[in-house]
């Protein structure tokens, strides 16, 4: 039999996996620019060693998990695909190779538990961390992307449009993230001492990297090397620009000075807001999402200083949100002129489809907050999620790793208001 292999198909979704990939680096460093000096090294371990872990699971069973055959739109089948069983084989009438979309998907899972990190920097235990971020991947990531992506997955049949990851993604680990801020408790002095981000300039190398690696998170989810993904490219492109933007402007009305730091945040919350709707809305819809993610995010970041959780680097405000953004906006904003082909209500779609997005955004949300607050109070109870103060006071590098980023004195670090903000919110 003559093989249906399309190489161009595969080449493209290769290296879009590795592009993938090279945002979890960029992510450490995103995340480690913002954290004070004393604890930059056990953050870009908590990013780097949650994908191996990742990694290894999803090879085991989390992929069957996934993506095999549904039980119940709930989860596949976790033995179908055990340690990639059968799926090496190559099948002559696929146009992809089954392991091209096995390594695609790998990417989204390991840096999905890494985004968690940042609201807990400076203080979590490794070996807690580690225990946390496998027991979420295995109970709440593997069937909420299963629920989202695979065929018979309950919000897959309901016909929520999220085409790379808005609800399994980001509002899947900034709810995670908000968790786990709660239970495992603020870090000691904050808000009242200051802690500004100790190296502005790996922010944004990170952010850099971030938005690079994005285009092949999200054109790479087309499978294929087609309009779809043209499409995609633009729009990430053009959303990503407005939400740094508009960011900028907030900062400069709000505070009087457009930050480094918040052109860095604006590009993020831009890439989060535009992944769920990146093929479904036109260049002017994504610019649209833009805009309204990177005011909304900019304003989101203030809430822990109100609301009294202690979100180090903002992935609440960052990802929840701005996942919570783009997802919803669908529903206003989609074009059947996109490649998804389904209106919104702007479009003359009436209310049906952000009725969907609604639905699956906040069961996601809600699956993850409680899902995730459950695991850290038992790891909190039992083996204990936080380091000694002495030890967070000194710095967890030393403490954890028996290392230090830096031969310096303590800088500090954590969060978008830590410059001008943190002078303005941090006494509240």
């Amino acid at each position: 039999m003559e093989s249906m292999l399309d190489t161009g198909n595969t080449a493209w979704v290769l290296t879009a996996a590795a592009m993938v990939l090279l945002m979890i680096p960029g992510l450490a460093l995103f995340y480690g620019g913002m954290v004070r000096a004393k604890s930059v090294l056990n953050m870009l371990m908590m990013v780097m060693t949650a994908a191996f872990v990742v990694m290894i699971l999803w090879v085991l069973f989390g992929y069957s998990m996934a993506f095999g055959t549904d039980i119940g739109g709930l989860i596949g089948d976790p033995v179908e695909y055990l340690g990639l069983e059968g799926l090496m084989v190559d099948d002559p009438e696929a146009s992809l190779p089954a392991m091209a979309f096995v390594g695609f998907q790998a990417m989204f899972a390991a840096l999905t538990v890494g985004l968690i990190a940042g609201a807990v920097a400076d203080r979590t235990k490794f070996g807690a961390w580690l225990f946390f971020g496998a027991v979420w991947a295995i109970i709440v990531y593997f069937p909420v992307a299963h629920w989202v992506w695979s065929s018979g997955g309950w919000i897959f049949e309901l016909g929520v449009i999220d085409f790379a990851g808005g609800t399994a993604v980001h509002i899947n680990a900034g709810a995670a993230a908000l968790a786990l801020a709660i239970v495992i408790g603020r870090r000691v002095g904050w808000p009242k001492t200051p802690m500004r981000p100790q190296n502005l300039t790996l922010v944004m190398l990170g952010a850099g990297l971030l938005w690079f690696g994005w285009f092949g998170f999200n054109a790479g989810s087309a499978l294929a090397a087609n309009n779809a993904a043209s499409v995609v490219f633009v729009n990430t492109f053009a959303a990503t620009a407005a939400a740094a933007l508009a960011w900028l402007v907030v900062e400069k009305f709000r505070d009087g000075h457009a930050t480094t730091l918040g052109a860095a945040s604006g590009i993020v919350a831009g890439l989060v807001a535009i992944t769920p709707a990146c093929a479904s809305v036109s260049p002017i819809g994504a610019i649209v999402i833009g805009i309204i993610a990177g005011a909304l995010c900019a304003i989101a970041v203030g809430w822990k200083y109100k609301l009294g959780y202690d979100d180090s680097l903002d992935v609440v405000g960052v990802h929840l949100v701005g996942g919570l953004v783009g997802t919803l906006l669908i529903g206003f904003l989609a074009t059947e002129a996109a490649p998804t082909g389904v209106n919104g209500l702007f479009y003359g779609g009436g209310v049906e489809q952000l009725g969907k997005q609604a639905i699956g955004a906040f069961a996601v949300m809600f699956y993850s907050l409680i899902i995730a607050a459950i695991i850290a109070l038992i790891i909190k109870a039992t083996r204990g999620f936080r380091i000694s103060s002495d030890d967070e006071v000194s710095g967890i590098d030393l403490a954890v790793h028996a290392e230090s980023g830096y031969e310096l004195g303590d800088s500090g670090g954590g969060g978008h208001f830590a410059g001008v903000g943190q002078r303005s919110l941090g006494g509240e």
